[in-house]
């Protein structure tokens, strides 16, 4: 048996922790620092999400979790100019890797805060060096060059958690954990998310095109490996809104809504053009950002206070600023986890620019969620797999 002792599990008072494996070694190693109970269900949920978006995509993915969910996941798709300077790497040419990481990041970047970070492919030293510099607890992926492995133990003075996966490791079909003294016991979840779940398409609407099939896989993934109840916005090979964790899903379909909304709010004129101060650092604009898109905590732009954080004081961004600027917003991909059980959730999803749905199906209102995607146009594969994941 190989195991690993650990400092205490979810909480301080749980102790004694450790993790083992019975049928051998542990898949990963510890290349730097040592590793936390929830650091490690990070690593590995992280590690089956980017490992899955690289083989249905054939890009390399990253993915940024928090709490055993995911708070951004993508592939390599090039960023235009506009996100290269919302995600601070204006000018920056960009390594695949690397690229996919800053728009997993880039995804939520508050709630990315202090992430776990997982990549599908060798981290490279220029991937590190963006890692260095964000708040992050720990990495994830297959192999670091030298000069990567180099930079990354420098982080946290040294203690940054650096985890090197064995990509050949499969886990047996049979999967197992214990609550309250008993024991579960299920067929581990491997079923394949493939094109193949998006060839029932009951609305109106039926062309989905390569992009938006790439973006509801990329969804869907992300789902398998996010606490439900969850849904996933998704647009140009990354997440912009992931909702976790709701037992509502018309809840989780506003929360992730209200993300994706904040993501392309902050590509707006007003906040791309906010005076922030040299000194500011990269956290505090997340915050001010935040605070400016949502309107809450003016207090932040009362007099006396902007100052802190500005040359000059800020233009108010009105409702109807946000409002005109959402309105551009389209060709969103939107997955659930499970079915819809109203209409209403495609009302919502609509309000954000969702073009193109894939849900499981099933639900003895079906057709009323079908009828609402008529109403906008909006094009709707059933794909009778379901999500769950706890």
């Amino acid at each position: 048996m190989d195991e690993l002792a650990l400092k205490y599990g979810c909480n301080p008072n749980q102790k004694p922790a450790r993790v083992y494996s019975e049928d051998g070694t542990l898949p990963f190693k510890v290349l730097n620092g040592k590793p936390g109970y929830i650091n490690l269900l990070d690593a590995l949920n992280s590690w089956q999400l980017v490992s899955e978006l690289k083989e249905a995509t054939g890009l390399p993915a990253a993915a940024s979790f928090k709490h055993v969910s995911p708070a951004g996941a993508a592939v390599a798709v090039p960023l235009s100019p506009v996100l290269e300077k919302v995600y601070f790497v204006e000018g920056v040419e960009l390594s695949p890797v690397a690229t996919a990481y800053i728009r997993a990041r880039g995804a939520d970047r508050m709630s990315s805060y202090g992430d776990f970070v997982a990549l599908s492919d060798e981290c490279d030293a220029q991937t590190a060096s963006f890692l260095k510099r964000e708040v992050s607890d720990g990495v994830i992926a297959p192999s670091y060059t030298d000069e990567a492995l180099a930079i990354l133990k420098e982080k946290r003075k040294g203690s940054y958690l650096v985890l090197q996966m064995d990509p050949a490791y499969r886990p047996a079909p049979l999967e197992k954990k214990q609550v309250f003294g008993v024991w579960f016991e299920q067929q581990r979840n491997d079923v394949k998310i493939t094109e193949d779940c998006l060839t029932e398409i009951p609305t109106k609407a039926k062309e989905i095109p390569e992009s938006a099939r790439r973006d509801l896989l990329l969804a869907l993934i992300t789902l398998k490996y996010t606490q439900s109840n969850s849904v996933c916005y998704a647009k140009d090979g990354q997440a912009i809104g992931i909702g976790a964790g709701q037992q509502s899903r018309v809840h989780c379909t506003r929360l992730a809504g209200n993300k994706a909304d904040n993501w392309f709010l902050r590509q707006s004129p007003d906040v791309l053009n906010l005076p922030f101060r040299d000194d500011v650092r990269r956290p505090d604009r997340d915050n001010a950002i935040d605070v400016y898109v949502t309107g809450e905590g003016d207090e932040m732009f009362a007099e006396g206070e902007w100052q802190r954080l500005f040359t000059e004081k800020p233009s108010v961004f009105t409702e109807e600023k946000k409002a005109a600027w959402l309105k551009k917003l389209k060709d969103v991909s939107l997955a659930s986890d499970a079915f819809f059980p109203f209409g209403d959730n495609i009302e919502r999803a609509a309000r954000s620019g969702v073009a193109y749905i894939a849900q499981s199906g099933g639900s003895i209102r079906d057709d009323n969620v079908i009828e609402s995607c008529d109403k906008y146009g909006i094009a709707m594969a059933m794909t009778h797999i379901r999500l769950f994941h706890h």
